[in-house]
C-alpha cells in the first residue's frame, strides 16, 4: 500500500505510522476547512497497533484540486467519508471535534469499522448555545478583531489568524503558546468553513448509536469549546463504550496531557485484540 492514496471521489489517506498490528486507524479532523496536520501530534503520541492514516476530505485542508473528487466536492460531504472507511480492512475511525460529529451524521459507516474514537466530539448541535455563553463570558479581543478581518475578505489567511486568535479558548493555560504555534502551521480552507456553517453545523444531530461496536470517548475536563457533560446521558453508555475524561485537557487534550490520551487508546487497542481473538 502506497504511503498516500486517494479513494474513487477524492478522500485523501496519508500514512503517518506503522506499528505491528492489523489496525488501520483513520484520523479526521475537526474545524472543519483544518487540514489532518492538526491531528499530527495526536498520531505520534498514542502507540496503537497497525497503521495511522491522516485523512481529508475532497476540498478540506490541503486536499484540493483532488484526483476523482467531483465538481463540486462538499455535495458529498460528510457521506464521503465512508469511502476512507472502505479502502482499508479492520478501520478503526477517530475524529476530532466536528470530525467526530461528520462520523455520527453518517450511519452507512458503521458496517465498515471495527472501532471508533470520538475525541472534544458531541452527539448533537447542543454544544454551540454552551460556545456562544462561553465566549460572553471569556472575551479574546483579538479574536474578534481577526473575526472582522475575515468578514470583509476571508482567505485562508485570515481564517488561520482567527484561530490563532483562539488559542486561549483552545488550550489550556500552560498549553496556549504550543497551540499558537500549531494552528499557524495549518492549512485551512474557507469553503469546507463555509460549507459546514451552512449544511451542517447549527442543525447536526447524531444518526446512529454503535449498539455493540468498541468506541471511546475523550474529552478534556477543561474543554471550552465543546463541553463534554452530553456524553453522561445513559444512552450513551453500554459495556462496548469507554469514557475517558482527561485531566487538565483542553479541546487538543493530548497537549496537554499526551500521557494520559495515550493510555486512553492503549484501553481501546486492548478492546479490540479481545474482541478479534473471540471471532
Amino acid at each position: 500500500m502506497s504511503e498516500q492514496f486517494f479513494t474513487p471521489s477524492g478522500v485523501r489517506l496519508r500514512l503517518r505510522t506503522r506499528r505491528p498490528g492489523r489496525f488501520n486507524w483513520l484520523m479526521l479532523p475537526g474545524g472543519p476547512g483544518i487540514g489532518s496536520e492538526s491531528l499530527h501530534e495526536l498520531a505520534d503520541t498514542i502507540e496503537v497497533p497497525g497503521s495511522i492514516w491522516m485523512v481529508d476530505l475532497p476540498g478540506d485542508g490541503s486536499n484540493i484540486d483532488a484526483p476523482g473528487a467531483p465538481a463540486d466536492p462538499y455535495a458529498s460531504w460528510p457521506r464521503i467519508l465512508v469511502e476512507a472507511a472502505q479502502a482499508l480492512p479492520d478501520t478503526v475511525y477517530i475524529g476530532h471535534s466536528t470530525g467526530g460529529m461528520y462520523l455520527l451524521a453518517t450511519a452507512e459507516v458503521e458496517a465498515h469499522l471495527v472501532g471508533m474514537v470520538l475525541i472534544s466530539s458531541a452527539p448533537d448541535a447542543r454544544w454551540r448555545g454552551h460556545f456562544a455563553e462561553m465566549t460572553q463570558r471569556h472575551p479574546l479581543a483579538q479574536f474578534d478583531a481577526a473575526s472582522a478581518i475575515h468578514a470583509e475578505a476571508p482567505t485562508s489567511a485570515t481564517i488561520r489568524d482567527v484561530a490563532v486568535a483562539s488559542a486561549e479558548w483552545n488550550f489550556a493555560a500552560g498549553s496556549v503558546e504550543a497551540g499558537r504555534e500549531l494552528l499557524g502551521r495549518m492549512p485551512y480552507n474557507v469553503p469546507a468553513v463555509d460549507w459546514s456553517d451552512r449544511n451542517f453545523d447549527d442543525i447536526y444531530s447524531a444518526a446512529w448509536w454503535p449498539a455493540a461496536l468498541p468506541t471511546l470517548i475523550v474529552g478534556g475536563s477543561d474543554d471550552r469549546i465543546v463541553r463534554q457533560d452530553d456524553w453522561t446521558e445513559p444512552r450513551f453508555q453500554g459495556p462496548h463504550i469507554l469514557h475517558r475524561i482527561i485531566d487538565g485537557g483542553a479541546h487538543f487534550p493530548w497537549i496537554e496531557a499526551p500521557q494520559a490520551v495515550r493510555a486512553a487508546f492503549a484501553d481501546l487497542a486492548a478492546r479490540l485484540e479481545t474482541d478479534g481473538a473471540r471471532t
